[in-house]
């Protein structure tokens, strides 16, 4: 990659950016991120994880030796328009790591971004949930060059490299999300019917006696709202990918409705940091049904 990496960029510090930024920062990195338009929330988790904070887009590529791009993927694409605008504005070497939950074509349309603005890219994801301890998610990494994100190795992530090509990392997380969050929005729909049909009960006993793995999975359900409204564009990704190779679209879009649907609750307003008990299982099915 060149020059040792010193000082990382964070786009943006919030649930796995934080989390991220904290470990690399634990490990001897500086870590800085630009919060202009940030919420409070993000501005508190930064603060949490001790990530410096500067002024500009310009501060950050010209400061930082790499970006980390890890937002909703909505949002994906315009921060790197505007770090390819701050990078074209200040001749700034850095190189630009995209981490989202977004199909390959649309970071190859990303990566196009910032080799036009004459960067190196890396195509990335993220495997898991964020840091705590010394668990912590897998990064991969593909393109040609990788290599930047295998420098943080020492510094406490697990990065894979899968190989030279763009797409490559997004396509594995595409592929695993859509087994364990696509999942997880199946649970949510098919006890939501039963709930409708009135068969809630037996339906669980007959969980219990030939299902009790994914029985046991469902009991985690409640958990799910606080991240419902940011699964829908993984969904819409994930549906992308799926149709870019010949294959229907429909599972995952579908799942993405059901997100749509929980995210529309109060379940969904409550913040990760609310020390409140969660709603139980039956709690949140009541909810659902009456959002119907």
């Amino acid at each position: 990659m060149g020059k040792a990496i010193e000082t990382v960029g964070i786009l943006s510090p919030g649930d796995m950016g934080h989390s991220v930024g904290q470990v690399l920062g634990a490990h001897g990195l500086r870590v800085i991120a630009c919060l202009q338009g940030r919420s409070e929330r993000t501005r508190a988790l930064a603060v949490e994880a001790q990530i410096e904070a500067v002024p500009t887009y310009p501060a950050l590529v010209q400061e930082a030796d790499l970006i980390l791009s890890i937002l909703v993927p909505a949002q994906a694409m315009q921060a790197a328009t505007v770090v390819a605008q701050a990078i074209s504005e200040t001749g700034a070497e850095v190189v630009y790591a995209d981490c989202n939950a977004i199909a390959p074509q649309t970071v190859r349309q990303i990566g196009t971004v910032i080799t036009k603005a004459g960067r190196r890219f890396v195509d990335a994801s993220i495997v898991g949930g964020p840091p705590r301890g010394d668990a912590g998610p897998r990064v991969y990494a593909s393109g040609p060059h990788a290599e930047a994100l295998e420098a943080l190795r020492p510094f406490g992530l697990n990065v894979i490299v899968l190989g030279e090509q763009i797409g490559q990392a997004s396509a594995i997380k595409m592929c695993y999300a859509a087994l364990t969050k696509g999942l997880t929005a199946l649970c949510t729909e098919l006890l939501t019917a039963a709930q409708v049909l009135g068969v809630s009960e037996a339906l669980a006993q007959e969980f219990q006696r030939s299902q009790p793995t994914q029985y046991a999975r469902m009991q985690r359900l409640p958990g799910m709202p606080i991240k419902s409204r940011r699964f829908v564009g993984e969904m819409e990704e994930i549906a992308k990918t799926f149709e870019a190779v010949g294959l229907t679209p429909r599972m995952l879009a579908g799942a993405a409705d059901m997100y749509r649907l929980v995210g529309r609750t109060h379940l969904a307003d409550r913040t990760p940091e609310d020390p409140t008990p969660l709603s139980s299982l039956d709690e949140m099915l009541e909810t659902l049904v009456d959002a119907l």
